[in-house]
């Protein structure tokens, strides 16, 4: 007489913003590794690239559809993650939003949008999230944010005020959410090769009073980026910390981003950080 072996049962994660990327190469990483993933984006016109990429590795996805602003249909897809699934043991907020620009040329419109995806989407789905993972006990809230959310820098004031705020409220969460069970971490890239910086929103024209400043900003950016950290590498860091079995809020994806926030906290009254930055714009 034989009898049927238990079920095994598979990490559940659910990663945001993987049309492209980070995400993209996140949610098929993890897929690899034999986790059941549920991937988000923005439109059924963006998957196709996720379910080649996805297919190319032999591993399969749950893609939904999720705009992350709508924070009635992220708590409405978390429910039916854990519906479909028994249970959600990771989420993983990556989907952002880019901009460039300082405080005078930014409108309030753009501005608002940074917070949104970038803070209000986050916290929502983090609310969502909770619930379920503080019911049964344990769950992992990792969200990426960037070397930006420890380090402020020109022309990214809407962004880096965005990704600051995001993991200020993930640090002062983490000791609560903690005492039930619940890892809450943020990831923190430094330049990654993505579709990410062709997509990011630029403020102020050539009539700006700010125009020199700007482009000085831009020409040290694209120097950068020529050596940025691939997306792919980026995306193995990410999926090394989402379920990892030793817990420490924060992480970086590589030895760039380990140095680069490091800064924040190398002159306790702000000069590094100010001496640094200020040469990007000369």
């Amino acid at each position: 007489m034989t009898t049927d072996a238990p079920a095994v049962s598979r990490t559940t994660i659910l990663v945001t913003g993987t049309s492209s990327g980070m995400g993209l190469h996140t949610a098929v990483e993890l897929a690899s590794r034999g986790c059941d993933v549920v991937a988000t984006v923005r439109s059924e016109g963006r998957a196709d690239v996720l379910r080649e990429a996805a297919r190319g590795r032999g591993v399969e996805l749950d893609v939904r559809i999720l705009e992350v602003t709508d924070h009635d249909a992220g708590r409405a897809l978390v429910d039916a993650v854990v519906h479909d699934h028994g249970r959600l043991d990771v989420l993983v907020n990556n989907a952002g939003r880019g901009c460039v620009g300082t405080a005078e040329d930014l409108s309030m419109k753009t501005i608002r949008e940074q917070l949104e995806v970038n803070y209000l989407s986050v916290v929502a789905l983090t609310r969502a999230a909770l619930p379920h993972m503080r019911a049964q006990g344990s769950g992992t809230i990792l969200t990426v944010t960037s070397v930006g959310g420890a380090v402020g820098q020109p022309f990214a004031d809407a962004y880096c005020g965005a990704k600051l705020a995001v993991e200020g409220f993930m640090q002062s969460l983490a000791p609560v959410a903690l005492a039930h069970g619940v890892r809450v971490g943020v990831i923190e890239p430094a330049a990654v090769a993505t579709e990410f910086v062709g997509s990011v929103e630029r403020a102020g024209g050539e009539d700006s009073p700010y125009a020199a400043q700007l482009q000085a900003y831009l020409d040290r950016t694209a120097g950068a980026f020529a050596a940025a950290q691939s997306a792919e590498s980026a995306a193995v860091a990410i999926t090394d910390a989402a379920p990892a079995e030793e817990y420490r809020f924060r992480h970086k994806t590589g030895e760039a981003a380990r140095a680069f926030a490091g800064r924040s906290l190398a002159g306790l009254d702000g000069s590094a950080v100010l001496a640094m930055t200020s040469t990007w714009i000369a």
